[in-house]
């Protein structure tokens, strides 16, 4: 069934994708593609998802007029662009994207006139995180099925190191296409490169005593962090948020849990923690969330630094570090105590 609900998935994507570039194409034939569609001839930008929205943002600012693909509460593997959409990548200045996660989004991309398509995965390269044994997921046996999506594990942001390497690669591609603004770019790279170095020593300082090293998430989306900070990633589900765990690892998972003394089970904001629920109350566990930062619900409240700084907190609190108690308490299921443990069947 999972199998059969992917392909048709696939299929609709580039069914919809391809009208969606064949409608654009008319449209741009009939407009120019000068000055930003405000007027104010600030550089057209357009970035994929929210981590892309935030360096446009960050290092463009006032230069810089950014749409995001995907809208907020959106999951951007879900994402299926509209010909309105094809048609602002088609008359973009330049494009912030991560190939191979978007595939509406990279249908737009190939078929965009921009000099300055900036590919994250071309400066940060994907690494494939394997699960341990017992992680085959639902459907991908048998027929020899193998999920469409980026050819490694695609959550390179969540390494502060690698986030930030991608954004001195947006900053000169902005400065090649906007030369009068060059020096800003590089300012506003800089500052943002700072305070990435800052929020990497937060992470390395508040993750070095734990009483454990070992988490447990709904959606293998933390490889990245957990290689980098020294921790042990034990995932329910795959990269793919809508994988469905087999049997055994769910039998894998729990004795990791239970060998390494797990206190909380995480789950994140955009993908239905029932599964993380249920494994918590299995073990009688607490539940809290661990944000993929794919998007981000409202950004007046929050962004990029806020939401890592409260994964921080969360980690903290679970893996038992010596400064948990003067953290934050962990987010938990809306509407319930993420303090106490689940309650058992």
């Amino acid at each position: 069934m999972m199998i059969g609900l992917t392909r048709r998935r696939a299929r609709r994507s580039i069914a919809i994708g391809t009208t969606a570039l064949a409608a654009s194409l008319a449209l741009t034939a009939c407009g120019g593609s000068s000055g930003a569609a405000d007027g104010s001839g600030r550089l057209k930008v357009v970035a994929s998802f929210y981590p892309m929205e935030y360096l446009a943002q960050q290092i463009g600012k006032e230069h810089v007029a950014v749409t995001d693909l995907t809208a907020a509460g959106v999951e951007p593997h879900d994402l299926e662009l509209t010909a309105k959409q094809v048609g602002t990548v088609q008359k973009a200045d330049a494009i912030i994207y991560l190939k191979g996660l978007q595939p509406t989004v990279d249908q737009a991309v190939a078929q965009s006139s921009s000099k300055h398509k900036i590919d994250a995965t071309a400066t940060a390269p994907l690494v494939d995180h394997h699960l341990d044994e017992g992680t085959e997921e639902e459907g991908h046996g048998g027929e020899g099925h193998k999920h469409e999506g980026p050819a490694g594990d695609p959550h390179i942001w969540l390494d502060p190191t690698r986030y930030a390497a991608i954004a001195k690669t947006v900053g000169d591609e902005f400065a090649k296409a906007d030369p009068s603004h060059a020096e800003d770019y590089r300012k506003n790279t800089d500052d943002l490169v700072t305070r990435l170095t800052a929020l990497d020593q937060e992470f390395r300082a508040g993750l070095k005593d734990t009483r454990t090293k070992t988490f447990v998430t709904s959606h293998a989306a933390f490889g990245y962090l957990a290689d980098h900070y020294g921790l042990t990633q034990v995932a329910i589900n795959g990269v793919d948020p809508e994988s469905e765990p087999t049997p055994a690892r769910l039998t894998a998972v729990q004795k990791a849990a239970r060998d390494n003394g797990v206190t909380t089970i995480f789950f994140e904001t955009l993908v239905d923690p029932k599964l993380a629920d249920t494994v918590a109350k299995d073990l009688g566990l607490k539940t809290a969330v661990l944000d993929p930062l794919e998007g981000v619900k409202d950004t007046a409240k929050d962004d990029y630094l806020s939401v890592m700084r409260q994964n921080l907190a969360n980690l903290q609190a679970a893996l038992g570090a010596p400064a948990a108690t003067d953290a934050p308490a962990p987010a938990g299921t809306p509407g319930a105590d993420a303090t106490t443990p689940a309650a058992t069947s």
